[in-house]
């Protein structure tokens, strides 16, 4: 029902820093007025205007003012348009009522979410109403999860071809990685330890490898919370920040795709620091990383510049290891840092498939894989500077 509209991408918080690499991406990428109508939209009309200048976008790229205080106006804004793209968060603090929004407009919807504990929330709350509707709300299509969820949707599916069967344990290890997180992620961080000080249940939330998979528990997960060494590899492996948040989409991937990995599957990820005692030193120095709480930390509307995105890359490893012992290997990899300039060119990839795709995949709360699969990996990796790639 929401493929007639005015537009097919609304771009919400184009005026933030990640917003305005979305909006340049589209333009770059699609142009205006072409077959992607796509629109920019936020607070205030003039600062959406210097921000398309200031991108280089043409003058004639539609404006849409909405105001995450204003649920008058997020309910407008969803319904004019096919999917909205928002970049603004903290979800927790801001994103609610754009979600209840799209739910009822029968809105797509992607966003940039980390905050394991609100997307526990908006599952519980929203999943009927979307069902009822037809709107496909796809939470954290950035760096975080997509790489990671479909990565391991990747794999499986090239298991059962390689194999006969997909596969009941995946090892993620990121094998390098240039960039820094965004001070998104910070304040989403910061906002979920706060809900924490407050709730001891969002504790329990987060500790929870199945947190998103309402009314199923799996077996026990690698903790991944340590250093330790991984003699298949000959390395050293530290704590990966984005892991609790990466690791609870797969296994609601896996729930939503009717546990095609397994009900018993193992999922982890770690990064790898290199071998022998530099990278244990590497390691323990990885475990001990506080800057996310530092002053210092990158603020929300702040990142890099052109030249630090455009040479920053990541690297990922994934293993899948069959019951009788054989194995898979697969290779994810991004030309841009993974915190603005991937993280932009991968979230507008996933709108522009569920506005222009033929996804079949009906109402409901999603992650990637089962929303998107191999249509979102193609684009990614014909126009985002992805890789996905069975190795040896």
């Amino acid at each position: 029902m929401s493929k007639n509209r005015e537009f097919d991408v609304v771009v919400y918080g184009a005026t933030g820093f990640t917003g305005r690499l979305v909006a340049e991406y589209l333009a770059g990428q699609y142009g205006v007025g072409k077959d992607l109508k796509w629109a920019m939209a936020g607070r205030s009309e003039d600062k959406l205007a210097a921000v398309r200048d200031e991108i280089g976008a043409p003058k004639d790229v539609p404006f849409v003012v909405a105001d995450a205080s204003d649920t008058a106006s997020l309910k407008a804004m969803a319904e004019r348009t096919s999917v909205v793209l928002t970049t603004v968060g903290p979800y927790q603090l801001y994103g609610s009522d754009l979600v209840a929004a799209c739910a009822e407009a029968g809105a797509d919807y992607v966003d940039l979410c980390g905050e394991v504990n609100w997307m526990h929330q908006m599952i519980a709350a929203h999943s009927d109403k979307a069902k009822e509707t037809g709107a496909r709300i796809v939470l954290s299509c950035g760096f975080d999860s997509i790489p990671f969820d479909l990565g391991v949707y990747f794999l499986q599916q090239n298991a059962k071809d390689k194999l006969g069967e997909m596969v009941p344990r995946v090892k993620t290890r990121v094998r390098a990685m240039k960039g820094t997180f965004s001070g998104g992620t910070v304040a989403s961080f910061r906002a979920t330890m706060a809900q924490a000080g407050k709730d001891p249940e969002v504790i329990n939330i987060l500790q929870n490898p199945f947190a998103l998979t309402p009314g199923f528990t799996g077996p026990e997960q690698p903790a991944g919370n340590k250093p330790e060494y991984d003699e298949d590899l000959g390395m050293w492996l530290a704590p990966f920040i984005m892991a609790p948040i990466n690791t609870r989409n797969v296994h609601r991937s896996n729930q939503l795709l009717g546990h095609v990995y397994g009900e018993d599957f193992v999922y982890d990820e770690m990064m790898i620091t290199g071998p022998g005692d530099q990278g244990k030193e590497i390691a323990d120095m990885v475990a001990n990383d506080t800057s996310m709480m530092s002053e210092d930390a990158p603020k929300p509307g702040e990142g890099p510049s052109k030249k630090e995105r455009e040479e920053g890359m990541y690297d990922v490893l994934l293993i899948g290891e069959a019951r009788d012992g054989r194995s898979i290997k697969v290779g994810v990899t991004g030309d841009r840092d993974p915190g603005y300039g991937s993280t932009s060119k991968i979230i507008a990839e996933a709108a522009v498939c569920l506005a222009k795709d033929d996804i079949k995949v009906p109402g409901g709360l999603y992650t990637s894989a089962p929303a998107m699969g191999l249509d979102l990996v193609d684009r990614l990796t014909k126009n985002a500077g992805m890789t996905f790639k069975v190795e040896g």
